[in-house]
């Protein structure tokens, strides 16, 4: 409040102040004050000696100064400093998890404060190549030759961001038919190899949904009465179309059922959940899915509002992350065509590959619309199990006293 004069003029709670100089007045005594006193100014407090004399131009280094490798350069260093922030943010709340502070639900409002922040940056990142796309191909074309064979597939702090998010080893598409890892040394190899080694956002996040509560067989026991409420649907929807006089669109809508059936059986098949686990095409584990499911279902009771919310930007993480891989594909195409890239690889064919589920993290947040139900099977919940979903206690009450360290 004390930084907006405007507010502070006119505001009822400053009536009886002393009239305050005008803002130039007051901006230039300010920082006249600070200086003499000793206190830290702008330039210094951001370092911009350091940022804005960060632009070399390899053009003009080798004599033919080219205007627009400026803007690539600029811009570039932009996307870095945004996926420092978005690191920051990350490591953050995976130390909430790691910590075990999670278990107050107090700290779930700022792990979803800074997961959104996150999903933000990617929304300004995505955008952000609009910029470059003011440069024409021929424009690029002019300095390309200088940037070989530095590549963008070399930003460490990208495929550190990856990794933290959860980004399986297994599912990454060959670079130049080597592992990622390989084109990396010293350090940044060694860092790359620890975070493939700490838990990932995704393996945190799972750990929490297996907690979620309703789950319990000794408790609500949600997996055992949502089988049990949707088979018995899909019985009297068998009913109702046997009644049908025959047609062929009864035969239709007794297909329709036969194949919601086989759907819905594969959904309560545990070993058939670990059988995708193993292939890739499930990421979840079993509990952490019924958790997921549970907390889709019943959203709207308050204990949930904040977990889905949490759910949601997870899922909008991943959905910016295959914009922006898109958005540089359509990028790339459009100025090398499908020549090969800066630092050796296929070009526009490899960053292709990469825009597919194989990069998606949170993959089984998406394919829980598969299992989409009429609310009317949801199972109620018992007068218990809806007065403690009101409540906002920890599960374990050691954990209500503490707070995560960077708070």
């Amino acid at each position: 409040m004390s930084g907006c004069p405007f507010f502070e003029k006119r505001h009822l709670l400053f009536k009886n102040k002393p009239p305050q100089p005008d803002d130039g007045e007051e901006d230039a005594q300010s920082g006249v004050n600070n200086a003499a006193k000793g206190g830290i100014l702008y330039g210094e407090y951001l370092q911009l000696d350091k940022v804005v004399s960060a632009q070399v131009l390899q053009s003009q280094v080798k004599g033919n100064k080219i205007h627009d490798e400026h803007l690539f350069i600029v811009t570039h260093q932009a996307y870095e400093l945004w996926f420092k922030q978005i690191l920051w943010e990350l490591d953050s709340v995976r130390q909430i998890f790691i910590s075990g502070h999670v278990r107050d639900e107090r700290n779930m409002l700022k792990v979803n404060t800074r997961i959104h922040r996150i999903v933000m940056i990617f929304r300004l990142l995505v955008d952000q190549f609009a910029v470059l796309e003011t440069m024409t191909a021929l424009d690029f074309f002019d300095f390309r030759e200088y940037l070989a064979p530095a590549s963008g597939f070399q930003s460490l702090q990208f495929r550190l961001l990856e990794n933290k998010i959860g980004v399986p080893d297994n599912m990454r598409v060959p670079y130049n038919r080597h592992h990622y890892r390989d084109h990396f040394r010293g350090h940044e190899s060694e860092s790359l190899l620890a975070t493939e080694q700490e838990p990932t956002l995704l393996k945190l996040v799972e750990e929490w949904l297996e907690r979620t509560p309703g789950l319990e067989e000794k408790g609500f026991n949600f997996w055992e009465k949502l089988e049990f409420s949707i088979f018995d649907g899909l019985t009297v929807e068998k009913e109702k179309i046997e009644e049908m006089a025959d047609s062929e669109e009864k035969e239709e809508m007794m297909t329709e059922l036969v194949k919601q059936k086989e759907h819905f059986t594969s959904l309560f098949d545990e070993k058939r959940h670990d059988h995708l686990l193993s292939k890739g095409e499930r990421r979840l584990s079993y509990r952490a899915l019924q958790g997921a499911l549970m907390i889709n279902f019943y959203r709207e009771e308050p204990r949930f509002q904040v977990p889905f919310q949490l759910l949601t930007s997870l899922m909008d993480i991943d959905t910016l992350m295959t914009k922006w891989r898109y958005n540089h594909v359509c990028m790339v195409h459009r100025m090398i065509g499908s020549k090969a890239g800066t630092g050796g690889s296929s070009g526009y064919h490899y960053l292709r590959s990469t825009v597919s589920d194989r990069y998606k993290v949170f993959v089984d947040l998406f394919n829980l619309a598969n299992f989409l139900i009429p609310r009317h099977w949801i199972p109620k919940l018992n007068p218990t199990m809806h007065t403690f979903l009101y409540t906002a206690e920890c599960c374990d009450s050691s954990y209500c006293s503490s707070e995560d360290s960077d708070a």
